[in-house]
C-alpha cells in the first residue's frame, strides 16, 4: 500500500489545478514535463549503473526502483526548493507589513500593500505573488485575515511560517498593542529566516563537495578501465563477479544516502 501511495504522488499534477485550489507546499507533485524529464533522466541513470556494474543492459529491470528513488529524491528536493522560496517571499511580506502597520495602515491594507511590494520585486508568477490573491480574494469574502494567514502556515511546511500565523493570530484575538506585537514577531520571523538562508548559503559548498565525492568511484573505474584494459573483466559474467558488483553497488548507494543526510542539514 505505501509503494503504490508513494507512486500516485510521484505523477504528475496539473499545474492549473494546484492554482485553482490553495497549493499545499508541503508535499511536491510533478507537472507533465517535469514528469518525463526526471523520469527519462531516471532511467538514463539506470541503464548507465547497469552497465557500469553488470555490463548488461539485462540488468536494467531488476534496477528499476532505483530510477523510482531517483524521482522521490528529485521530489523532495524541488519541493524543499519551493518552501525555501516561500520563506524568503514571506520574510520580505511580513517586513513590508510591518512597514506599513508603522505608517499607520491598518493591518489588512498594510498585508495587501506589501502584497503589491513583493509582487513586483518577485514578479506576478512568484509564490506570494498567487498566495496574494487567495488572500485578496478572501478579505472580500470576508474571511478574516488571520484564519488565512493559520491556512498558509497549515500548508507551507515552514516553522517560521506557522509560528508567525499563530502569533498573528494571538495578537487579534487579545487586541491591545497588536501591531506593536506584528512588528517585533515580524522582525523576528524575518531574522530567523535570514539566518537560516545564511545557513543554507554556507552549505552549498560543501554539497558540491558531496557531488563531486559521489563521482569519484566512477572516475576511478573508467580511469583503469581505459588504462589497463581487461583489468575487471573478471567481475563480469559470472556469478562471483555478479555477487561482488552487487555489494559494492548497495555500499556505493549506502554511502550516497548517507553524504545526502550529512550535509542536509535542517535549520
Amino acid at each position: 500500500m505505501q509503494i503504490s501511495l508513494k507512486w500516485r504522488e510521484l505523477l504528475p499534477r496539473s499545474r492549473q489545478r494546484e492554482k485553482e485550489s490553495a497549493p499545499d507546499y508541503r508535499k511536491y507533485r510533478f507537472c507533465g514535463k517535469e514528469f518525463a524529464w526526471y523520469a527519462a533522466q531516471g532511467i538514463g541513470m539506470t541503464v548507465l549503473i547497469a552497465w557500469f556494474f553488470y555490463r548488461s543492459f539485462l540488468a536494467v529491470l531488476p534496477l528499476l526502483p532505483l530510477a523510482a528513488l531517483f524521482l522521490m529524491k528529485i521530489q523532495e528536493k524541488l519541493g524543499k526548493e519551493r518552501r525555501e522560496k516561500l520563506a524568503l517571499q514571506f520574510r520580505d511580506l511580513i517586513l513590508a507589513a510591518a512597514a506599513g502597520l508603522q505608517a499607520g495602515y491598518s493591518v489588512e491594507n498594510a498585508f495587501l500593500a506589501a502584497g503589491e511590494d513583493v509582487e513586483r520585486l518577485y514578479g506576478a508568477d512568484s509564490i506570494m505573488a498567487e498566495e496574494m490573491r487567495l488572500l485578496r480574494r478572501g478579505i472580500r469574502n470576508n474571511i478574516p485575515l488571520e484564519q488565512m494567514l493559520m491556512d498558509l502556515g497549515r500548508r507551507s511546511g515552514v516553522g517560521d511560517v506557522e509560528d508567525f500565523a499563530e502569533v498573528f493570530s494571538i495578537a487579534k484575538r487579545s487586541g491591545g498593542a497588536m501591531n506593536d506585537m506584528i512588528r517585533r514577531s515580524a522582525a523576528v520571523t524575518g531574522d530567523k529566516i535570514e539566518i537560516s538562508r545564511e545557513i543554507r548559503t554556507f552549505l552549498a559548498s560543501r554539497k558540491y563537495e558531496q557531488k563531486i565525492m559521489n563521482l569519484i568511484p566512477f572516475l576511478i573505474v573508467a580511469y583503469l578501465q581505459f588504462t589497463s584494459r581487461g583489468f575487471f573483466d573478471v567481475l563480469y559474467g559470472n556469478p562471483a563477479g555478479i555477487l561482488i558488483m552487487t555489494v559494492c553497488l548497495g555500499v556505493y548507494l549506502a554511502a550516497f544516502l548517507l553524504s545526502g543526510k550529512i550535509v542536509d542539514i535542517e535549520v
